[in-house]
This record gives structure tokens, C-alpha cells and sequence, in this order.
């Protein structure tokens, strides 16, 4: 594994996984959903990135993020079962105010005070991520944010990672790109970025062919490689 360099100047962020707690809604919600929330809340997910990616390979993100993950919950209750429906709105508005991980604020600050550039590069829409970056507080801490909705088209479309090339007028290689989806990552390393995988929950490897230049189990020890 290559060690994180300082001489990355700019340091992206996926949002979902990655800085904000996408099981948070439905825990939020646990006691009033019981024993299914864990189900849900792993169909809910699942869903939504299935959604987003056959989108991506038709070429068709005219359905945004957004709606994407109110489909995806659509589709979780009928599949889960015996959880009450009405609850559906108590947790999109959840989902819309996200908790983000205990160590991001902390870690972002960090690459602040050493003048990194911190982004967030997500699926998301742009509502959905400027309501989720204020509602965890983050708004001093990150630079810039851009939505895949800026470019109409999903990751891992090139399209995507190539807004911040652009923005910046900088290099893949001078990227430092993070995220906890390993096909994110995949996606990342093929466009040419530096890719550290934050793998919180130990997953095997399914990309070895792109190969991550660093994991680490949280955010927590980043800035320590700099």
C-alpha cells in the first residue's frame, strides 16, 4: 500500500457510507420498527445503489438521488414486510438529516489546518447533500460539493470524478479520493485518482484488479498520513 502523501492537495469525500451513517434513519426509528429495521435498512441501501446504477448504465439519471432512495424505500417495505408504512415519511425526512460518523468532523478539521481542499463528491443530490452537510455541521469544514446531478450522470461514470479535475485544474494523481464503497473506489482508482477505501466493516476485497492505495477502518487515522 502506498502511504497517504502530502502532496495531495485536494482530498474528496463520498458522502453516503463514507462521512454520513446511511443506517442512521431507521435507527432513528428502531423502537417503532423492531425486530425487521436492521432488514430494512440493508434493503433500503442496497436498492438505492442498485437504482442508481442501472441508471448509470442506461445513461439515464433523470431520476435524481432522491428519488431514487424514496424508491428504493418503496420497495424495502413491500419486500421486508410487516413493518407499518406510515412510518415512510418520519424516515425519508430522517434520511434527509443523516448523523455523520463520530470521527468526520474531527478529521476533516485536520485537513483544513493543513490546507488541504476537502470535497464531497456524492450521487446525492444537490438538496439532499446541502441539507445533510448542514444538518451535521459541516458547512466551515468542507470547500466544495458536488452532485452527481451536476453532470447527469451516476458514478462510476468518469464524468462524475472528472468535475473535481476540472474545478480544480488539477491532475487525477493529485486527488486523494475516500470513500466506503468499494466499488466507488473501483471507480475512483480507473479514473486515476489516489484511493484509500474506508472499509468499516472489514468486507473482502472484490475489485483486486483496481486495487486500493490504502485501507483504513474509519476516518479516524487519515490525517495521520499526511
Amino acid at each position: 500500500m502506498k502511504r497517504i502523501s502530502a502532496l495531495h492537495s485536494v482530498y474528496v469525500f463520498d458522502a453516503y457510507g463514507t462521512l454520513f451513517d446511511t443506517g442512521a434513519a431507521v435507527a432513528r426509528h428502531g423502537g417503532e420498527i423492531g425486530e425487521k429495521g436492521r432488514e430494512l435498512a440493508e434493503v433500503w441501501r442496497r436498492k438505492q445503489l442498485e437504482y442508481s446504477w442501472v441508471r448509470g448504465l442506461m445513461g439515464d439519471a433523470s431520476r435524481n438521488f432522491w428519488e431514487l432512495t424514496e424508491d428504493a424505500l418503496d420497495y424495502a417495505f413491500e419486500k421486508v414486510g410487516d413493518v407499518d408504512k406510515s412510518l415512510r415519511e418520519p424516515l425519508l425526512e430522517a434520511y434527509r438529516d443523516l448523523d455523520c460518523y463520530p470521527e468526520v468532523p474531527a478529521t476533516l478539521r485536520a485537513l483544513k489546518e493543513r490546507e488541504a481542499r476537502v470535497v464531497i463528491l456524492s450521487n446525492g443530490s444537490r438538496e439532499m447533500l446541502a441539507r445533510a452537510v448542514r444538518s451535521a455541521g459541516l458547512e466551515t469544514l468542507v470547500d466544495e460539493v458536488f452532485s452527481a446531478e451536476d453532470c447527469g450522470q451516476y458514478k462510476t461514470s468518469p464524468t462524475v470524478y472528472d468535475m473535481v479535475t476540472t474545478n480544480f485544474r488539477i491532475y487525477p494523481d493529485a486527488v486523494s479520493f475516500q470513500s466506503s464503497n468499494r466499488w466507488d473506489i473501483a471507480g475512483a482508482k480507473h479514473f486515476g485518482f489516489h484511493t484509500v477505501w474506508i472499509n468499516r466493516k472489514s468486507e473482502p476485497d472484490e475489485y483486486p484488479d483496481l486495487a486500493p492505495d490504502a485501507i483504513l477502518p474509519d476516518l479516524k487515522t487519515l490525517p495521520g498520513g499526511l
